[in-house]
């Protein structure tokens, strides 16, 4: 049978919705293992000598309940995924922590749903982290696993959090790249184009902030009230996390910032744009003022018309029209200059 196929078939049969299972042992790389032994690896572990990472895929009906069969998880984990809540946030829970973390595509052209949230319960001896759609922090985070080798439950968060740290610092960079490029546009006959799409990523940009920014009301919880078991070099490590985040975070508002002042210039110049045009068509209605007056005149089925016996009456009134006509424009054109 080929391989692909011997994979699918063991990922069915996986029932719990467990999608990674690893054990974390001092000195020793990290161990995947299958939901069937999961539990007693988990009864194995001695304290302070391991833990075990599951990472579980909720839209499996049966995941809440063999987590809460098997690990005793407390209710709120599970109430905070049914609400929804998907702004980001470390907070202390009891003696367990809890943390809500976001994933987001940069699509400065819109189009599809480019975000996904990853739920985290921490307590010792074990992490659970869960979601819906697939997390690149995970996916990368997998890749890592041999090079981290975290010791501690607190120790895999941390990592998860630097994970979220590069995925806003992407997004601040590739954000910076594209608003050059509408710079470097900006002087060309696309203002309106331009200005839509500043629009549009200012807009992006605020919402990957709100989903993206940690809650720092939670953290400074967190931070001055931690868990007993939680290591003091953790809570610097967390601390350290959250410096380093607000750099990112200031970078993204001066970038938010910088894409305001285009969208004023850049508005600035279309309102100048308009004007101009506005003053075109102005000094082409007022040049047309007299010939429609002096038609409208002469166009009277009445007597006494002046030049109707003339033999150089149109050449006359020809005269007439357009020493009225440059007065006109010299007038016209003297006020555009004096403004």
């Amino acid at each position: 049978m080929p391989a692909e196929i011997t994979q699918q078939l063991n990922f069915n049969d996986e029932v719990t919705g467990l999608i990674y299972g690893y054990v974390f042992e001092p000195d020793t790389a990290a161990r995947r293992i299958p939901s069937r032994e999961v539990l007693n690896e988990f009864q194995s572990i001695e304290p302070g000598r391991g833990f075990i990472w599951l990472h579980v895929n909720l839209n499996h009906a049966t995941a809440e309940k063999w987590l809460k069969k098997h690990f005793a998880m407390a209710d709120f984990f599970f109430e905070e995924i049914r609400q929804g809540s998907r702004s980001t946030r470390i907070e202390r829970q009891g003696e367990v922590l809890f943390a809500v973390l976001n994933d987001v595509i940069f699509r400065p052209e819109g189009g599809g749903e480019d975000a996904a949230t990853l739920w985290l319960y921490c307590r010792p001896q074990l992490v659970v982290t869960a979601r819906h759609k697939p997390v690149r922090l995970i996916e990368n985070l997998f890749r890592k696993l041999d090079q981290l080798m975290p010791a501690s439950p607190t120790a895999l968060l941390v990592d998860l959090l630097e994970e979220q740290e590069d995925v806003l610092e992407q997004i601040v960079r590739q954000a910076n790249l594209y608003v050059d490029a509408i710079e470097e546009r900006l002087l060309s006959h696309h203002i309106k184009n331009n200005r839509t799409a500043l629009g549009r990523l200012r807009r992006l940009l605020l919402r990957y902030q709100r989903l993206l920014a940690p809650e720092p009301a939670a953290l400074f919880r967190l931070m001055s009230r931690p868990p007993a078991w939680l290591e003091t070099v953790v809570v610097q490590d967390i601390r350290h996390f959250a410096e380093e985040f607000t750099v990112v975070l200031n970078d993204l508002v001066g970038l938010t910032e910088r894409i305001r002042l285009l969208q004023e210039e850049i508005a600035a110049k279309q309102m100048e744009q308009n004007n101009r045009t506005l003053f075109q068509l102005t000094i082409i209605t007022v040049l047309a003022l007299p010939i429609n007056i002096v038609a409208g005149f002469f166009g009277m089925n009445v007597g006494g018309i002046p030049f109707a016996n003339n033999r150089h009456g149109f050449l006359l009134l020809v005269l007439i029209v357009t020493g009225f006509t440059l007065i006109t424009a010299y007038w016209a054109l003297r006020r555009r200059d004096n403004d």
